[in-house]
């Protein structure tokens, strides 16, 4: 027992050692500064940040980002490609009168940001950004939480109630009224069974006229699917198949062409496509008004 002990004690003391404070800055002005953060260790938000060609990012995540690359090269590109598609999805969303947006697993600001997408259509919209990730959390406090009616709410998307009722999101979002749920490249990190328990937990709680946008990453290839994931120790990913994906927009009506390519939407992709990874994509929306 003692030598149980004096191990975990050892392993405690090297953790200790890798974990600092870390300052978030601005324009020289220092935002927050975070505490318990290993910066050894890969971390999703940061990976994805470094491939959008942000900032706020350490060396260990520009490797696994890096060593993901070497497999499959086009993978920046299909990041820019989603985040292209949910901007596009929300303003399609505003342009359909919703003016509530949750953006639930955030990851990291970028610009444009949700809200900017919102209020170029609906300057009075309200955004949530929720995350679980302390980090991307006093990001978003510092950086995009900083107007009326936007919001960082700290809850786990994968308790639809929960965040539904969460008193910070019920602070600028009334679950009452028509929102745009957006789960962006996060359900792949859920295995097929509770991606269709989550979606279908936002589905059943949405308003009548609420719309969910959804993407997701998918390879063709499944031996490449597996190395990927392998490599990809931020967090479990999985391949979810396009039946999968479509399966996750039950009971709404889909937008355009339905799940397609997120670079095309809401268009179809070329008829001589030949991508093996591609990020589907889609919008749908609870019948009602």
């Amino acid at each position: 027992m003692a030598a149980c002990e004096a191990a975990a004690a050892a392993g405690m003391a090297a953790a200790a050692a890798r974990v600092r404070p870390v300052v978030l800055r601005h324009a020289g002005a220092v935002l927050a500064m975070t505490s318990g953060l290993d910066t050894s260790v890969p971390n999703m938000a940061r990976v994805y940040n470094y491939w959008l060609g942000g900032k706020d990012h350490f060396a260990a995540d520009r490797a696994e980002a890096d060593r993901l690359v070497a497999l499959y090269p086009p993978l920046p590109a299909l990041v820019r490609e989603n985040r292209a598609f949910l901007i596009k999805a929300a303003g399609w969303a505003a342009r359909q009168g919703i003016g509530q947006f949750i953006d639930l697993g955030a990851g990291l600001p970028a610009s444009p940001s949700v809200h900017q997408a919102a209020r170029a259509v609906l300057p009075a919209a309200r955004v949530a950004y929720v995350d679980i990730d302390p980090v991307v959390l006093a990001h978003a406090v510092a950086l995009l939480a900083t107007d009326d009616g936007v919001a960082a709410v700290d809850a786990d998307l994968r308790d639809p109630a929960a965040v539904l009722s969460n008193q910070d999101l019920r602070a600028v979002i009334d679950p009452g009224q028509p929102v745009c749920v957006i789960l962006g490249v996060v359900v792949h990190f859920l295995d097929p069974g509770a991606a269709c328990a989550v979606t279908a937990g936002y589905v059943s709680l949405m308003a009548p006229g609420s719309c969910l946008v959804l993407s997701c990453a998918r390879f063709e290839d499944e031996a490449l699917a597996k190395q990927l994931a392998a490599e990809y120790t931020a967090a479990t990913w999985y391949n979810h198949s396009p039946a999968d994906i479509t399966e996750f927009f039950n009971g709404l009506e889909l937008a355009g062409p339905g799940v397609t390519e997120a670079r095309t939407w809401p268009k179809l992709p070329p008829a001589a496509d030949d991508r093996n990874g591609h990020v589907l994509a889609g919008v749908g929306r609870i019948p009602g008004t």
